[in-house]
């Protein structure tokens, strides 16, 4: 099992990139699970050249929705129902017994509706509050290679518009790829300190989330957002880091365990978690009700 069978298998098994899967790539990917976070990586690249040139052609609006579309058209829903999963658990009401059943239910219970719609609200709520702050982004120091960017733009002697415009794009473009690999880093972290109450794909994860993968991943996911965001993209991997844990402080106390949905719930939430937070950090500390006190 080699590093590459890894690599592969992660392809195939996190998006619908027809690479093939075999179980000897599985295991290998299993037990090699900082290979999470890289693949998110390389699937951020893709989103975000979609990204950047949405940005371009594309009104805002219709930009966001562009990005959703492309977020999901690569990585597909399956992570999306196990938040919907998740939630017809969370809401069942009775025992543990109950609870486990509802989550593994294949119906889609209001619970689970509800979970899934305030999810795409919030992911499509955190990138137009990013987008609305690009103008301040642009003066923002430390911010890795898209200050960089912004120095370059800046220098470029362009128009205002053709400017404003390619600050926006570098700043969605960096922030999209910085949020897939943090989304990959939140299954990791959520499976290294979760403990599975079941068996299947969920428990797999479980089982290669050791130490060691936990550490090789999250230096790569803040190197990742250092060199893309400066301290940006580190307060959003701490932002996306604490929101998977708080997903396994729930998980553990509805269902006394983990399993693959709530592992693919931290993927979810800890993308738009790291989006949000860029969004707010840049609203209080360069845009906010601080400066005006």
């Amino acid at each position: 099992m080699t590093i590459w069978e890894a690599f592969k298998a992660g392809f195939g098994f996190l998006s619908v990139i027809p690479v093939g899967i075999t179980m000897e790539g599985i295991d290998a990917l299993m037990k090699r699970l900082y290979m999470y976070p890289v693949i998110g990586f390389c699937l951020g690249i893709l989103i975000g050249i979609v990204t950047f040139a949405a940005e371009i052609v594309l009104p805002a609006p219709l930009t966001i929705i562009a990005i959703m579309l492309a977020t999901y058209g690569l990585i597909w829903f399956n992570h999306l129902d196990g938040v919907s999963d998740l939630g017809d658990g969370m809401t069942a009401h009775g025992s543990l017994e109950k609870k486990r059943k509802a989550l593994k239910d294949m119906s889609l219970g209001i619970g689970g509706v509800a979970f899934a719609a305030l999810l795409m609200l919030l992911f499509y709520s955190s990138l137009t509050a990013l987008e609305n702050m690009s103008g301040i982004a642009g003066a923002v120091p430390y911010a890795g290679l898209f200050s960089i960017a912004c120095a370059t733009i800046s220098n470029a002697g362009l128009t205002p518009v053709w400017s404003g415009a390619l600050t926006t794009a570098a700043l969605m473009s960096a922030a999209v790829i910085v949020a897939e690999t943090q989304g990959k880093q939140a299954m990791l972290t959520i499976a290294t300190f979760g403990k599975s109450f079941s068996e299947g794909l969920g428990s797999m994860t479980i089982a290669g989330g050791t130490k060691k993968n936990f550490a090789i991943g999250i230096l790569f996911t803040a190197a990742v957002s250092i060199a893309l965001l400066g301290l940006l993209g580190l307060a959003a991997l701490a932002a996306s880091t604490l929101a998977a844990l708080i997903i396994l402080k729930i998980s553990n106390r509805h269902f006394e365990g983990l399993n693959g949905d709530g592992i693919g719930t931290a993927n979810e939430v800890g993308r738009i978690i790291s989006i949000a937070a860029v969004a707010v950090i840049l609203y209080l500390v360069y845009g906010g009700m601080f400066w005006t006190l």
